[in-house]
C-alpha cells in the first residue's frame, strides 16, 4: 500500500443504525469514481443498536480498505476520532459523521491540496448554516472568544471538518490529550493551512448526538485546555469585587457621617456578601477545572480502549 497516494476517513458513531447503511452505499459509490484509494475506519463509540452489524454485513466494492474499531465503552467523539487516526494507513486523514452531513467534495479537495504540498491542513466551514438565531449568536461569541483568548488562527466562521497530512497525524498520535478537542489541538500546531467554505447536507435520518451537556463540556474544554483566560478572569473578578466593596464601604461611611439619623439595614451587607461569595465560588470552580484536568493527566489513564478490531475489507 502506497501511503502517500490515498486518503483515510475516520467515521466515529454512536447508535447510528438509521444512517450507516446510506453512508456505506454513498461513500462506496463515490470511491468508484475516485482517482485515488480511500480507506474507511469506523469507530464504534459504545453503540447498543445494530450499527456494528450493518457495517460488518455491508459488501464494500470500491473502498480499498475498511476497518472497524469497537471501543470498550462510550469515550466521546474526540476520543473515538483519536482512535481512528491512530489506525489510519494513508498519509492524509479527515473524519466524517455517520449522518453524512459533510459534502463529499471534501475528499477530493483535501487530497489535492495536501498531496500537492501546498498546505498541511485544510479547514472546512459551513457556507450555509440552518440553526436558530440564539445558536448562531452563541456560535459567533464562541468563535470570537476562541480567536481572541485561545487560538489566534481560529476561524470566525467556525470549523466543521478538518483534513490533515502525515506530520499532523504523527503529532496527534504522539500527543494523545484527554479532555481536549482534536480540531483545537491541530490549530494550535501552527502548520500551514487553508480555509474552504462549502454547503453541508442536512442529516439523512435519526437525531443529533450533539447534546447541550456535550456542548457545555466542549466550551469548557476549549478554554481550559488552550487558554489562560479563565485564570486571568479569576484575578480580574477579585479586583472588581474588591473595588466594589471599597466603593460601597466608603459610601456607607460618608453617609453615616453626613446623615447620622440614617438607618443602616442589612440589605447592603447581604448584597455584598452574596456578590462576594458568588464570585468566590465561580473562581474556585474555574481553578478546580484546571486542578481536575491536571489530576486526570497525571493518572495517565487511556483516552480510549479498543475492545475489538475488525478488518471488514482489504
Amino acid at each position: 500500500m502506497d501511503n502517500a497516494k490515498g486518503l483515510s476517513i475516520v467515521v466515529p458513531f454512536l447508535n447510528e443504525h438509521e444512517t450507516l447503511g446510506f453512508f456505506c452505499e454513498t461513500i462506496d459509490n463515490y470511491a468508484k469514481e475516485s482517482l485515488f484509494p480511500i480507506e474507511i475506519i469506523f469507530v464504534d463509540d459504545g453503540s447498543t443498536d445494530k450499527s456494528v452489524q450493518i457495517i460488518k454485513e455491508y459488501n464494500f466494492k470500491c473502498i480499498s480498505s475498511v476497518k472497524l474499531l469497537e471501543l470498550s465503552r462510550n469515550f466521546g467523539f474526540h476520543a473515538a476520532v483519536r482512535a481512528g487516526i491512530k489506525a489510519c494507513s494513508y498519509d492524509i486523514c479527515t473524519w466524517f459523521g455517520a449522518d453524512l452531513q459533510e459534502p463529499l467534495e471534501i475528499i477530493k479537495i483535501a487530497h489535492e491540496k495536501i498531496s500537492s504540498g501546498s498546505t498541511e491542513i485544510v479547514y472546512f466551514s459551513k457556507k450555509t448554516i440552518e440553526i436558530s438565531r440564539i445558536s448562531r449568536l452563541f456560535s459567533r461569541i464562541y468563535s470570537s472568544l476562541m480567536k481572541k483568548y485561545a487560538i489566534s488562527t481560529y476561524s470566525s466562521e467556525g470549523t466543521a471538518t478538518v483534513a490533515f497530512g502525515r506530520k499532523v497525524i504523527d503529532l496527534l498520535n504522539e500527543n494523545v490529550e484527554a479532555n481536549s478537542q482534536v480540531i483545537l489541538q491541530i490549530m494550535n500546531m501552527g502548520f500551514r493551512y487553508e480555509n474552504v467554505s462549502l454547503d453541508y447536507n442536512a442529516r439523512s435520518a435519526g437525531g443529533s448526538k450533539w447534546t447541550l451537556s456535550k456542548k457545555i463540556k466542549a466550551f469548557i474544554d476549549s478554554f481550559v485546555a488552550f487558554s489562560y483566560m479563565p485564570i486571568r478572569l479569576v484575578s480580574f473578578m477579585g479586583i472588581i469585587i474588591f473595588i466594589v466593596g471599597m466603593v460601597i464601604g466608603s459610601i456607607t461611611i460618608i453617609n453615616r457621617f453626613t446623615n447620622p439619623n440614617v438607618q443602616l439595614g442589612y440589605s447592603t451587607l447581604a448584597s455584598i456578601l452574596a456578590l462576594g461569595f458568588g464570585l468566590t465560588n465561580i473562581s474556585l470552580g474555574i481553578i478546580a477545572e484546571y486542578i481536575w484536568r491536571t489530576l486526570d493527566a497525571s493518572r495517565s489513564r487511556p483516552v480510549y480502549i479498543i475492545a475489538k478490531t475488525y478488518k471488514v475489507k482489504g
